[in-house]
């Protein structure tokens, strides 16, 4: 039975990155007889502290523990058929790990979803960036022997290091991301954002359009936040909601238009679009900012519209919180488009002609 390695660094079920991008397909490969065994750095008390601001002893203690957990797993590195490492196999700024792994006889596969040769870091962890490379990225992925990026743009900028890279798009359970219309509000239509801590800064840069559209539409619009339930404005009403498991679908279903804008940069142009997949598979129609992977997702007025500047986005959700058929015509297309193209049972096949070809040492 092939036997494989995680390196990540979640438990599992907690990070968007890591369910939606490899998590959801692992019942299916352990059908095809691969055994995994998850090697996560932080747990749920972990967890807390690390994405929490302040807390320097800590932190620095959580820092040394992971690297004795990535020093365990070194010592039994050669035991696997595959390691499979999902953006980073440590949090400081080293590709040791990584290139251990890539030459200890196992075969490594490295799948990421962002632009993360760039600095990104949380807001907790800001004065912690100085201990990060992110450059480290080019270093690993020159090692490894198997890419997987979630879009073009990603897999572009890989393959100039390493042309082993192959796409796999970040993937939707059609199954579980399922309409519900009956759980909307009749009488007050509902605007939705979902993120994290780290992205509602996104949010926060339509804001000026949110309001000219509150003071427009007054009670006949609401606004709800999936994501941050700390989050308040003083002008704008919104309605924030903490995320768990249990209760993200029926909150994406109480939206009545789904919005995810994005500055245009080059982080931005390196994301893979999974807020919008999300109203999407809902039947949530969707407006997004015309970056990057979003430009591929989206036929503007057709499963969805894109939107570059404040007054499109104005123009647009007008022309949606007055036009209840147009919801509905978009709301189809964007989940027939999630179904066909961005679904797990539309990618399936890619992870499972991916790790079966590992055994023979290659994919193309």
């Amino acid at each position: 039975m092939p036997s494989v390695l995680i390196l990540c660094a979640h438990r599992p079920h907690r990070s968007p990155s890591q369910r939606y991008r490899f998590e959801q397909y692992l019942p299916l490969l352990q059908q095809e007889g691969f055994n995994f065994t998850f090697s996560c750095l932080l747990n749920e008390q972990d967890d807390r502290v690390f994405y929490s601001k302040g807390n320097f002893i800590p932190k620095i203690l959580i820092l040394l523990k992971s690297i004795f957990i990535r020093f365990k797993d070194l010592l039994r590195f050669k035991k696997f058929n595959i390691i499979f490492i999902q953006r980073e196999a440590l949090f400081l700024g080293t590709s040791y790990f990584e290139r251990k792994a890539a030459t200890s006889g196992a075969y490594v596969i490295f799948d990421f979803d962002d632009s993360i040769w760039l600095a990104d870091t949380s807001p907790g962890n800001k004065k912690w960036e100085w201990i990060k490379k992110p450059s480290k990225f080019f270093e690993t992925i020159s090692a490894v022997q198997a890419v997987i990026a979630g879009n073009t743009y990603l897999a572009e900028r890989a393959k100039a290091f390493n042309t082993n890279t192959c796409i796999i798009p970040t993937s939707i359970d059609t199954d579980l991301h399922f309409p519900k219309p009956e759980l909307r509000n009749k009488d007050v239509l509902t605007i939705g954002w979902s993120g994290s801590v780290s992205t509602v800064k996104h949010f926060e840069e339509l804001i000026p359009v949110l309001l000219k559209i509150q003071d427009r539409f007054k009670s006949k619009i609401s606004f709800s936040l999936l994501g941050d339930a700390n989050f308040t404005h003083p002008l704008l009403h919104v309605k924030a909601i903490a995320w768990t498991k249990e209760k993200e679908i029926e909150v994406l279903n109480s939206f009545d238009i789904g919005l995810m804008p994005l500055p245009n940069d080059e982080w931005a142009r390196g994301k893979c679009g999974l807020k919008g997949l999300s109203y999407m598979a809902c039947e949530v129609p969707t407006l997004m900012s015309a970056v990057g992977v979003n430009k591929e997702i989206i036929q503007h007025g057709e499963n969805g519209f894109l939107a570059n500047t404040d007054e499109e986005w104005f123009k647009i959700l007008c022309s949606l919180i007055e036009d209840e058929q147009l919801r509905k015509k978009t709301g189809l297309k964007g989940r027939e488009t999630v179904v066909n193209k961005y679904s797990v049972e539309a990618n399936k096949h890619l992870y499972h002609m991916l790790f079966k070809q590992t055994l023979f040492k290659g994919f193309q």
